[in-house]
């Protein structure tokens, strides 16, 4: 399982900050705050991702993505539990999987990996499957939030995804 231990805040934060949110470093053995699953996962409040060297990157991932698929108005009132909606929790995960790609030495298909590793359920058996081929309502999701451009027919996942991350504001 791929920890923020491996591959450090700084690049995280930043992901995180283009995003409107914090990267709050909790001290080792310390209790994180917000934390829905406990530690060592990641946890969040308001704007806030709480998370130790030792929480897994897909956790990290998986909350800040609550909050980002959260319309700005909603993310403040966020105490540990994020999702409201089966539609909400589906488009955190495909969001996830996208970000990871923007993360040095993670990328998708590791993320992939350490979700299933972890124990998320997909109807079809794993990350990958659910992403390649049931993913459309969640990506649609996405891009009616304006997180995800359509990339025409182009499909980019796994090389054919149908949708890309727009690109960064200035």
């Amino acid at each position: 399982m791929l920890t923020l231990h491996d591959i450090g805040f700084d690049a995280p934060s930043a992901l995180l900050g283009r995003h409107g949110l914090r990267l709050v470093r909790v001290d080792e053995g310390a209790p994180i705050p917000g934390s829905y699953w406990g530690e060592p996962e990641a946890g969040v409040i308001g704007c806030a991702v709480y998370a130790r060297a030792d929480t897994p990157v897909h956790s990290l991932l998986h909350e800040a993505c609550h909050l980002i698929v959260l319309p700005a108005e909603r993310r403040m009132r966020v105490h540990t539990d994020a999702s409201d909606s089966i539609a909400e929790e589906d488009a955190t995960c495909a969001l996830q999987i996208l970000l990871a790609d923007e993360l040095p030495g993670v990328g998708a298909d590791r993320l992939m990996a350490d979700m299933d590793a972890w124990g998320y359920s997909f109807r079809l058996g794993s990350a990958r499957a659910w992403f390649e081929r049931d993913a459309e309502d969640a990506c649609a999701f996405l891009v009616a939030r304006g997180l995800l451009a359509r990339a025409g027919n182009a499909v980019e996942k796994a090389g054919q995804r149908r949708f890309h991350l727009p690109p960064a504001a200035p």
